[in-house]
Protein backbone atom coordinates (compact mmCIF):
# COMPACT_ATOMS: atom_id res chain seq x y z
CA UNK A 1 0.00 0.00 0.00
CA UNK A 2 1.44 3.57 -1.26
CA UNK A 3 2.48 6.12 2.25
CA UNK A 4 0.40 8.83 -0.04
CA UNK A 5 -2.57 6.27 0.46
CA UNK A 6 -5.45 8.28 2.65
CA UNK A 7 -5.90 4.62 4.26
CA UNK A 8 -2.30 4.13 4.89
CA UNK A 9 -1.37 4.70 8.44
CA UNK A 10 2.17 6.11 7.22
CA UNK A 11 0.47 8.34 4.81
CA UNK A 12 0.45 12.60 5.41
CA UNK A 13 -3.53 12.40 5.62
CA UNK A 14 -2.86 9.74 7.93
CA UNK A 15 -0.46 11.58 10.41
CA UNK A 16 -2.57 15.02 10.14
CA UNK A 17 -5.55 12.85 11.17
CA UNK A 18 -3.75 11.47 14.36
CA UNK A 19 -2.81 15.54 15.45
CA UNK A 20 -6.66 16.84 14.65
CA UNK A 21 -7.77 13.96 16.66
CA UNK A 22 -5.63 14.71 19.58
CA UNK A 23 -6.24 18.69 19.29
CA UNK A 24 -9.89 17.32 19.55
CA UNK A 25 -9.38 16.83 23.77
CA UNK A 26 -9.09 19.86 25.97
CA UNK A 27 -5.36 18.83 27.84
CA UNK A 28 -6.38 18.94 31.89
CA UNK A 29 -4.90 21.70 33.64
CA UNK A 30 -3.01 21.26 36.89
CA UNK A 31 -4.81 22.19 40.02
CA UNK A 32 -3.55 24.74 42.00
CA UNK A 33 -1.19 24.39 44.22
CA UNK A 34 2.48 22.54 44.94
CA UNK A 35 3.54 19.99 42.12
CA UNK A 36 7.58 19.96 42.98
CA UNK A 37 10.04 21.40 45.63
CA UNK A 38 9.79 25.12 45.90
CA UNK A 39 7.17 24.99 42.89
CA UNK A 40 3.29 26.41 42.74
CA UNK A 41 1.26 26.62 40.13
CA UNK A 42 -1.73 28.46 39.47
CA UNK A 43 -3.55 27.48 36.09
CA UNK A 44 -4.78 30.55 34.40
CA UNK A 45 -7.20 30.78 31.37
CA UNK A 46 -5.46 32.21 28.01
CA UNK A 47 -5.58 32.49 24.16
CA UNK A 48 -3.52 29.92 23.76
CA UNK A 49 -4.04 26.93 21.10
CA UNK A 50 -5.88 23.46 21.49
CA UNK A 51 -5.94 21.20 23.48
CA UNK A 52 -4.68 23.49 25.84
CA UNK A 53 -6.89 26.18 27.20
CA UNK A 54 -4.89 27.07 30.04
CA UNK A 55 -1.10 28.58 30.75
CA UNK A 56 0.10 27.26 34.27
CA UNK A 57 1.70 30.07 36.17
CA UNK A 58 4.56 28.90 37.75
CA UNK A 59 5.82 30.39 41.79
CA UNK A 60 9.19 29.28 42.59
CA UNK A 61 10.59 30.05 46.28
CA UNK A 62 11.57 28.66 49.70
CA UNK A 63 8.45 27.90 52.45
CA UNK A 64 9.45 31.60 53.35
CA UNK A 65 11.06 34.15 51.77
CA UNK A 66 11.05 35.87 47.97
CA UNK A 67 9.30 34.50 45.27
CA UNK A 68 9.69 34.47 41.58
CA UNK A 69 6.79 34.31 39.58
CA UNK A 70 7.02 32.85 36.01
CA UNK A 71 4.56 33.54 32.94
CA UNK A 72 1.50 35.61 34.68
CA UNK A 73 0.02 34.47 31.18
CA UNK A 74 -3.56 35.85 31.32
CA UNK A 75 -4.20 38.47 29.30
CA UNK A 76 -8.47 38.70 30.99
CA UNK A 77 -9.23 40.44 34.10
CA UNK A 78 -11.03 37.98 35.80
CA UNK A 79 -8.02 35.74 35.28
CA UNK A 80 -6.06 38.35 36.90
CA UNK A 81 -7.94 39.00 39.48
CA UNK A 82 -7.93 35.22 40.66
CA UNK A 83 -3.84 35.39 40.33
CA UNK A 84 -3.57 38.65 42.24
CA UNK A 85 -5.95 37.00 45.33
CA UNK A 86 -3.89 34.03 45.25
CA UNK A 87 -0.67 35.68 45.06
CA UNK A 88 -1.51 38.22 48.09
CA UNK A 89 -2.23 35.40 50.19
CA UNK A 90 0.89 33.89 49.35
CA UNK A 91 2.43 37.02 50.45
CA UNK A 92 0.43 37.13 53.89
CA UNK A 93 1.94 33.60 54.77
CA UNK A 94 5.27 35.29 54.35
CA UNK A 95 5.84 34.60 50.71
CA UNK A 96 5.93 38.20 48.74
CA UNK A 97 7.09 38.47 44.61
CA UNK A 98 10.15 39.41 43.94
CA UNK A 99 10.09 39.08 40.20
CA UNK A 100 8.39 37.82 37.37
CA UNK A 101 10.21 35.78 34.71
CA UNK A 102 9.39 34.98 31.11
CA UNK A 103 9.66 31.77 29.25
CA UNK A 104 9.34 33.45 26.05
CA UNK A 105 7.00 36.58 24.50
CA UNK A 106 3.75 34.42 23.06
CA UNK A 107 0.93 36.07 24.53
CA UNK A 108 -0.55 32.91 26.11
CA UNK A 109 2.42 33.57 28.65
CA UNK A 110 2.97 37.14 29.25
CA UNK A 111 -0.53 38.36 28.83
CA UNK A 112 -0.86 39.50 32.55
CA UNK A 113 2.56 40.45 33.00
CA UNK A 114 2.92 44.06 32.53
CA UNK A 115 0.09 43.86 34.86
CA UNK A 116 0.95 42.47 37.67
CA UNK A 117 4.38 43.96 37.58
CA UNK A 118 2.70 47.06 37.96
CA UNK A 119 0.74 46.03 40.63
CA UNK A 120 3.21 44.76 42.67
CA UNK A 121 6.10 46.97 41.45
CA UNK A 122 8.40 44.86 40.71
CA UNK A 123 10.93 43.59 37.98
CA UNK A 124 10.26 41.40 34.64
CA UNK A 125 13.38 38.79 33.87
CA UNK A 126 13.82 37.24 30.17
CA UNK A 127 15.73 36.68 27.50
CA UNK A 128 17.41 39.66 25.75
CA UNK A 129 15.64 38.05 22.42
CA UNK A 130 12.50 37.72 24.17
CA UNK A 131 12.94 41.40 25.45
CA UNK A 132 13.05 42.80 21.78
CA UNK A 133 10.08 40.98 20.89
CA UNK A 134 8.21 42.29 23.38
CA UNK A 135 9.10 46.13 22.76
CA UNK A 136 6.22 47.87 22.90
CA UNK A 137 3.89 45.49 25.09
CA UNK A 138 5.71 44.37 28.40
CA UNK A 139 8.70 46.35 29.51
CA UNK A 140 11.99 43.56 30.68
CA UNK A 141 14.21 45.18 33.25
CA UNK A 142 16.92 42.39 33.35
CA UNK A 143 17.77 40.39 30.33
CA UNK A 144 18.75 36.42 31.33
CA UNK A 145 21.70 34.89 29.67
CA UNK A 146 21.74 31.32 29.40
CA UNK A 147 23.43 29.83 33.34
CA UNK A 148 22.43 32.92 34.48
CA UNK A 149 21.27 32.92 38.07
CA UNK A 150 18.34 34.18 39.67
CA UNK A 151 18.58 34.42 43.60
CA UNK A 152 15.19 33.87 45.66
CA UNK A 153 17.41 33.92 49.06
CA UNK A 154 17.54 30.79 49.88
CA UNK A 155 16.81 29.08 46.67
CA UNK A 156 18.95 29.44 43.14
CA UNK A 157 16.57 29.48 40.29
CA UNK A 158 18.96 28.48 36.82
CA UNK A 159 17.86 30.12 33.92
CA UNK A 160 18.53 27.54 30.62
CA UNK A 161 18.52 29.11 27.21
CA UNK A 162 16.26 26.65 25.22
CA UNK A 163 15.48 28.19 21.82
CA UNK A 164 13.80 26.89 18.69
CA UNK A 165 9.97 26.74 20.19
CA UNK A 166 10.79 30.71 20.19
CA UNK A 167 14.11 32.68 19.53
CA UNK A 168 14.40 33.72 23.62
CA UNK A 169 12.72 30.90 25.03
CA UNK A 170 13.98 29.63 28.61
CA UNK A 171 13.70 27.06 30.97
CA UNK A 172 14.01 27.94 34.58
CA UNK A 173 15.64 25.04 36.92
CA UNK A 174 15.11 24.90 40.57
CA UNK A 175 17.56 23.43 42.98
CA UNK A 176 15.65 19.71 43.42
CA UNK A 177 15.54 19.40 39.41
CA UNK A 178 12.68 20.24 38.58
CA UNK A 179 12.16 22.43 35.59
CA UNK A 180 9.91 25.00 34.68
CA UNK A 181 9.83 24.21 31.43
CA UNK A 182 7.21 27.19 29.55
CA UNK A 183 6.68 25.74 25.45
CA UNK A 184 9.68 23.17 25.71
CA UNK A 185 7.19 20.19 26.31
CA UNK A 186 3.68 19.79 26.64
CA UNK A 187 2.09 17.61 29.36
CA UNK A 188 -0.56 16.55 26.74
CA UNK A 189 0.66 15.87 22.90
CA UNK A 190 3.71 17.74 21.59
CA UNK A 191 4.45 21.50 21.10
CA UNK A 192 4.28 23.49 17.90
CA UNK A 193 7.06 25.27 16.09
CA UNK A 194 6.32 27.54 13.74
CA UNK A 195 7.42 27.91 10.16
CA UNK A 196 7.73 31.52 10.68
CA UNK A 197 9.42 32.45 13.99
CA UNK A 198 10.34 28.35 15.07
CA UNK A 199 13.26 26.38 13.77
CA UNK A 200 13.39 22.69 13.90
CA UNK A 201 17.24 22.02 14.46
CA UNK A 202 17.44 24.73 17.51
CA UNK A 203 14.60 23.05 18.94
CA UNK A 204 15.68 19.45 18.81
CA UNK A 205 19.49 20.56 20.18
CA UNK A 206 17.24 22.19 22.89
CA UNK A 207 15.37 18.94 23.84
CA UNK A 208 19.03 17.00 23.73
CA UNK A 209 20.60 19.32 25.64
CA UNK A 210 18.37 19.19 28.82
CA UNK A 211 18.30 15.41 28.36
CA UNK A 212 22.06 15.22 28.33
CA UNK A 213 22.09 17.62 31.50
CA UNK A 214 19.68 14.93 33.44
CA UNK A 215 16.86 17.05 34.66
CA UNK A 216 14.15 15.88 37.29
CA UNK A 217 10.29 16.51 36.46
CA UNK A 218 8.89 18.77 33.70
CA UNK A 219 6.74 21.12 34.46
CA UNK A 220 4.99 22.05 31.31
CA UNK A 221 3.24 25.38 30.67
CA UNK A 222 0.25 23.30 29.41
CA UNK A 223 -1.01 20.43 30.73
CA UNK A 224 0.08 18.24 33.67
CA UNK A 225 3.82 17.74 35.08
CA UNK A 226 5.99 15.11 33.36
CA UNK A 227 8.01 12.94 36.18
CA UNK A 228 10.62 11.43 34.15
CA UNK A 229 11.60 14.71 32.35
CA UNK A 230 14.74 13.12 30.17
CA UNK A 231 12.54 10.63 29.64
CA UNK A 232 9.76 12.62 27.47
CA UNK A 233 12.83 14.75 25.96
CA UNK A 234 14.62 12.12 24.44
CA UNK A 235 10.81 10.52 23.15
CA UNK A 236 10.08 14.15 21.84
CA UNK A 237 12.96 13.72 19.57
CA UNK A 238 12.58 10.37 18.25
CA UNK A 239 9.31 11.41 17.50
CA UNK A 240 9.85 14.34 15.57
CA UNK A 241 12.61 12.66 13.81
CA UNK A 242 9.97 9.72 12.98
CA UNK A 243 7.55 12.29 11.88
CA UNK A 244 9.79 13.77 9.33
CA UNK A 245 11.20 10.59 8.09
CA UNK A 246 7.61 9.28 7.63
CA UNK A 247 6.61 12.59 5.66
CA UNK A 248 9.37 12.47 3.62
CA UNK A 249 8.68 9.08 2.67
CA UNK A 250 5.41 9.95 1.54
CA UNK A 251 6.36 12.68 -0.03
CA UNK A 252 9.06 10.62 -1.97
CA UNK A 253 6.94 8.07 -3.21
Amino acid sequence: MSQNDPSSPGSVDAIYAQVRQSMAAEAPAPAPGPVAPEVRVFPVRTPTLPPAAHTGCYVVGAAAGPQLVIDPASPYPDEQAGLDAWLDAEAAAGRPVAAIALTHHHGDHVGGAAHLAARLGVPVLAHAATAALLAGRCPVDRQLDDLEVVELGSVAVVALFTPGHAAGHLCFEVPSGAVVAGDLVAGVGTILIDADEGDMAVYLASLERLAARGVGALLPAHGPAVADGPGRLRAYVEHRLMREARIAAALAD
